[in-house]
């Protein structure tokens, strides 16, 4: 597939997408964790508890591993994502531009102040993440079993 187009679908599967499996490793070992997630281009945003295992792991080892699919039951129907890269906290500018994203994404954040106490109490405690990646690969079993294609991170 030509990287333009596959990019493209790239883009567009992850902006239709909500949720990540976000693997990490730390002292205790290897952990996967289900987050919420948006996206600017190839560039993952995610917020979460800063105790959190997965978020601990990142402190101390910024390699994490991205699988971000739908639940099918056909093998041949298979379509994702694959991505390796560096997990890092961020703040500041690039922070606010998160929030942005995850606003415009996920409605519950614009209106956070009107939910229930228990959520606006855990949104106060979060950190914001994102997830550059350093090899990203789409998954498209339509196109024959195992077909992956590999993006080319110099163009995105």
């Amino acid at each position: 597939m030509e990287q333009h187009a596959l990019q493209n679908q790239v883009f567009e599967y992850l902006h239709d997408h909500h949720v990540m499996t976000i693997s990490t490793v730390g002292v205790d070992g290897l952990w996967a964790a289900a987050v919420f997630f948006v996206s600017d281009r190839l560039t993952l945003y995610f917020l979460s508890s800063p105790r959190s295992r997965h978020s601990l792991n990142i402190a101390t080892n910024p390699g994490v591993a991205v699988t971000i699919q739908k639940d099918y039951d056909s093998w041949p129907e298979i379509k994702g994502i694959q991505m390796a890269g560096e997990a890092t906290e961020i703040f500041d500018r690039e922070k606010e531009a998160a929030v942005e994203l995850y606003t415009a994404k996920f409605e519950l954040i614009e209106y956070i102040d009107s939910q229930p106490q228990v959520i606006q109490d855990a949104f106060k405690r979060i950190s914001w993440y994102k997830v550059t990646p350093t090899e990203v690969y789409f998954i498209d079993n339509s196109k024959g079993f195992g077909n992956r294609s590999e993006v080319n991170l110099s163009d995105s």
